[in-house]
């Protein structure tokens, strides 16, 4: 509980993104991260304030508002302070502190994804490349063979082959992913309504449609791989990339051992497999995507089918109809032309027939193949009511003094079979015979209001008290004549014949 914790703490160090005077603490750690990637860690005051006051925004910004941002930063870590002491002349400059300011891991990533976003437009990005399955594929091919010597080969080159996997791994997840997220958003969907997608559309198909058939090439062959690929060599082939890491220094790594440095690293295998081949609760990523994709493939056909329609309604038919006036032109007699309205207009006096009641629910039958039905008509006028005719009022006393007969007997029958199991003040099911089925509903029901309190206890339909007790370890089997039924054994104690 305290692993899950912490892994989703509270992170200050993202706070300078939305704070109010975030227009400053961003200038600021910009130019920290654009001279970390200069490989210059550590940075004063001064160069700080030179670089800003380039801007206009930055005109009326004074250096101790920004010995104030720069203190701030410090409190949400994104920047840590260390004290200059080497540069100190004199003793009023060794007691001012002079600090200087180097970025945190958290600020340099954030930075980072913030530059690619920009770059993107706040967009998806990605890609579908098949190139990507196909090297992946080879990596996997020199594993395979790598695992097949009686020696494997050392521990940076197993280290680097390791890697290159996972790299492009990692490249396949996070474009597929991004790409079809893009497809999916509603930029793109905005994008496909215009006519101008339709210059596009060959592209986009012949894109998806070549990536698909790439994708099954080389599918079966990386899934064969990987299920060719014994769990036990790999395990040798992991410990020698243990081993190669392990050379190079990383304070994080310190402390750990190698049985968990192993198990993050057979994890990552799992999950390559699991992209791959899927598992016993999902199917594969693998398909996913090979469903997704098709599914933006016959998306893109429809969207394009659309685009036709609606350009060809609009498309003018003054052409046709001076073919057609030609036509009826021609014409000798007006009872030609009435043949030729009627194929080309269709009948022109027509009664359309509505009726909500339908005779079958296939669409594929015909009008003459249903069966004929009959349809009221009501009168179109405000004040039409139908007409109702006053109902008797039946009397059903007969009817309620036979069914409260019936159950004042089945309640003397309940009676009676509940005295001839009883036992003193108790019932104990394990001593019980074949019983009636009445009787077992009863009991049953009776252990269901049981269970709803408490303490166990209820009263039954003819005012007793009674308490439940089952037996956690004792189980039986209680005969009835509908059959046997498993159950803890149960005993029914009557509380009003004992002193509580």
């Amino acid at each position: 509980m305290t692993i899950f914790s912490d892994s989703f703490k509270k992170v200050t160090e993202a706070s300078y993104l939305t704070a109010d005077k975030a227009w400053s603490y961003r200038a600021i750690l910009r130019y920290f991260y654009i001279q970390h990637e200069r490989m210059r860690e550590f940075l004063f005051p001064e160069e700080v304030f030179a670089y800003l006051k380039e801007y206009r925004d930055f005109a009326n910004y004074t250096e101790e508002q920004l010995q104030q941002d720069l203190d701030q930063l410090v409190k949400w870590n994104n920047l840590v302070a260390r004290q200059e002491m080497s540069r100190a002349h004199t003793i009023e400059e060794f007691k001012k502190k002079r600090f200087r300011y180097q970025t945190t891991p958290y600020t340099v990533e954030f930075e980072r994804m913030l530059i690619e976003m920009e770059k993107d437009g706040g967009g998806f990005g990605g890609s579908l490349e098949k190139k990507e399955f196909e090297r992946l594929y080879q990596t996997l091919a020199k594993i395979e063979k790598l695992l097949e010597k009686e020696e494997l080969p050392s521990s940076d080159e197993c280290s680097q082959v390791w890697s290159d996997l996972f790299t492009y791994f990692r490249s396949i997840t996070q474009n597929t992913s991004d790409y079809i997220a893009h497809l999916n958003s509603e930029e793109a969907e905005e994008r496909m309504q215009t006519e101008a997608f339709l210059v596009f559309k060959d592209q986009f198909t012949t894109y998806l449609r070549d990536f698909i058939i790439g994708l099954q090439h080389t599918a079966l062959t990386i899934q064969a791989t990987l299920q060719n690929i014994k769990e036990e060599k790999l395990l040798l082939f992991i410990h020698q990339v243990i081993l190669h890491q392990k050379q190079v220094p990383r304070f994080e790594d310190l402390g750990r051992e190698d049985q968990e440095l192993v198990r993050d690293q057979q994890e990552k295998w799992e999950s390559l497999k699991t992209w791959f081949l899927g598992n016993e609760h999902r199917e594969s990523e693998l398909e996913s995507l090979e469903i997704r994709t098709n599914e933006q493939i016959r998306r893109i056909t429809r969207v394009v089918q659309r685009l036709g329609e609606r350009s060809h309604s609009f498309r003018s038919r003054k052409k046709d109809y001076l073919y057609l006036a030609k036509w009826f032109d021609s014409f000798s007699s007006v009872q030609e032309a009435h043949q030729l309205s009627a194929v080309a207009f269709g009948v022109i006096h027509t009664r359309h027939i509505f009726s909500d009641q339908v005779p079958t629910d296939d669409i594929y039958t015909d009008i003459w193949e249903e069966i004929p039905v009959q349809h009221v008509t009501k009168p179109r006028i405000r004040n039409y009511r139908e007409k109702t005719k006053a109902g008797a009022i039946v009397s059903n006393q007969k009817q309620k003094e036979e069914a409260r007969e019936k159950y004042l007997k089945e309640k003397v029958a309940e009676h009676e079979a509940l005295n001839k199991y009883m036992d003193g003040d108790k019932i104990e099911l394990k001593n019980l015979p074949s019983i009636e089925t009445h009787v077992r509903k009863m009991l049953l029901g009776w252990i269901g209001k049981a269970m709803a309190k408490k303490d166990r206890t209820f009263k039954t339909e003819h005012g007793r008290k009674v308490r439940v007790i089952l037996s956690e370890n004792e189980r039986i089997t209680l005969p009835a004549d509908d059959g046997m039924i498993e159950m803890p054994a149960v005993m029914f104690q009557f509380l009003d014949e004992v002193n509580v």
